[in-house]
């Protein structure tokens, strides 16, 4: 939960960063080491989890006055991460970006079949503990390290098929976490639409404009019950606390303190547990020059928020290619110059009111998709449809037949071919002889980086969705995207 703090306070300086570099708590896993296969897409992805662990970052028990504090009750010993976020960072640094994955959200697991995404780190270490225990491992630090090994791996596994990112460092913080780094600064601003009074959270405040303490703050974000929305707005929530948060910690006041760095560090180092691999002095340098403004809370899209999964249970569904899309836009160039999300840049778009002539017009399309992108070709597709083309059909290629995008005409040297090739970026036009002269073929694989539609990527099917959709299917908001700068907290439910 105040996992995206943790971003802030690596790289607010390097007399915080030299203490959190030698005090935080690392995990087993080493991202760098056991994922020789990164994928290097421009960005620094960072799986940040919060959990209702009731130890602290070494493994110590909570105390029976932490957990009255906390109002956090007795565990069942099953960890649930309920908050989890995908923070984007551009390579320059210059932005950071939080997307919240509802803790609903139903995804389908090779190991497990289908289940909410918030299960599955309880699943791979409840297996790794059984495993464990039945080859007489004895209790101990050591078995509780493999455990959470096994738990962070398979979540960051499920996270990456669901966003298409390549998460490079993993970050986990606990209940106490959340009320240390929040106490450590003072308490924190938040503002509320209506007064509310929800003893399972132990959630009880007036409406409007206050600074809470930890323990405040924890019930604050962990309240689900009696809001008109549920999770989303827990979510919604949780990311205008923590805006506030990072605007606290990035201001002057807290910059220049020492003492409230050296808070923030013992904090950290109490509560936050890191991926071995994790160069935090690099990070730290990378985003010395972020600003309050420039940090983004917002929420993947979902197709449905009321959705049934396989046993009846609620949950969330979404669609795989509309996710993907979604986190790519967050660090694409016109995301940091205030463009839509979704929207390319110039130079591939072309000018589009203009549309295509009349001889591309008047011949007939038929595109295929050779890649793995689930949705591409019907994406290029609608694209060429509202440039004015007749696109007549969209199917998937017979595999191992195309291995490149391109055009597939009767004559590479027709003008139409030739166009429509241009358009999409410059593909290369490959001949067909048992092609018709009035139609054309575009075939579109993983190297394809032209114009394509939004609206046509981002329609989803519910044959392609995890569970069953609700009856908003396809028309589900989850909230709006807040953002660290301002003068004061946003007003939430």
């Amino acid at each position: 939960m105040t996992s995206a703090a943790l971003i802030v306070v690596s790289g607010v300086g390097h007399f915080s960063v030299g203490r959190l570099g030698g005090s935080l708590s690392a995990s087993e896993l080493n991202i760098g080491k056991d994922r020789k296969e990164a994928t290097l897409d421009g960005a620094v992805d960072i799986l940040l989890v919060g959990s209702d662990s009731r130890t602290d970052a070494q493994g110590n028990p909570l105390s029976e006055e932490e957990l009255a504090r906390l109002n956090a009750g007795v565990s069942d010993g099953e960890i649930n991460t309920d908050t989890i976020m995908v923070i984007r960072v551009p390579a320059d640094g210059s932005r950071a970006t939080a997307a919240s994955i509802p803790r609903d959200t139903y995804v389908h697991d090779d190991e497990y079949g289908n289940m909410k995404i918030n299960g599955v780190y309880a699943a791979y270490a409840g297996a790794k503990r059984e495993e464990l225990k039945a080859r007489g491992m004895a209790d101990g630090a050591a078995l509780e390290q493999q455990v959470a090994r096994a738990g962070q791996e398979g979540l960051i596994d499920a996270v990456s098929n669901l966003t298409g990112v390549q998460v490079d460092h993993f970050a986990q913080v606990g209940l106490l976490g959340f009320a240390l780094l929040t106490d450590a600064v003072g308490g924190v601003d938040v503002c509320l639409n209506e007064a509310v009074n929800e003893p399972l959270s132990g959630a009880n405040f007036p409406a409007g404009q206050q600074t809470l303490n930890g323990a405040q703050a924890l019930s604050f974000v962990r309240q689900r019950h009696d809001l008109p929305r549920g999770d989303l707005d827990r979510i919604v929530r949780q990311q205008a606390y923590m805006a506030s948060l990072v605007q606290k910690i990035l201001s002057a006041g807290t910059l220049t303190n020492p003492a409230k760095l050296r808070e923030l560090s013992n904090a950290a180092g109490r509560s936050v547990t890191l991926d071995q691999g994790w160069d935090i002095v690099g990070f730290a340098q990378q985003m010395s020059g972020l600003a309050g403004g420039n940090v983004e809370f917002t929420t993947i899209p979902v197709t449905s928020v009321n959705g049934t999964g396989d046993y009846g249970e609620s949950i969330v569904t979404v669609d795989i290619q509309q996710v993907h899309t979604f986190m790519e836009d967050v660090v694409s160039p016109q995301h940091a110059t205030g463009q839509g999300a979704g929207d390319a840049p110039q130079d591939q778009q072309g000018d589009p009111g203009a549309g295509l002539s009349e001889a591309v017009r008047g011949v007939e399309l038929y595109m295929l998709n050779a890649g793995q992108s689930a949705g591409l070709a019907a994406a290029v597709g609608g694209h060429l449809t509202e440039q004015g083309a007749d696109v007549a059909n969209v199917s998937n290629a017979v595999p191992g037949v195309y291995s490149f995008s391109q055009v597939v005409a009767f004559n590479p040297s027709d003008p139409a071919a030739v166009e429509l090739a241009q358009a999409l970026g410059g593909l290369p036009i490959t001949a067909n002889e048992g092609l018709e002269p009035t139609s054309l073929i575009v075939v579109v694989a993983e190297d394809y980086a032209g114009p394509r539609s939004d609206s046509a990527a981002h329609q989803p099917s519910e044959d392609e969705t995890v569970g069953t959709p609700g009856e908003d299917f396809g028309a589900a908001e989850v909230g709006p995207v807040i953002n660290a700068g301002g003068d004061g907290p946003r007003c939430v439910n």
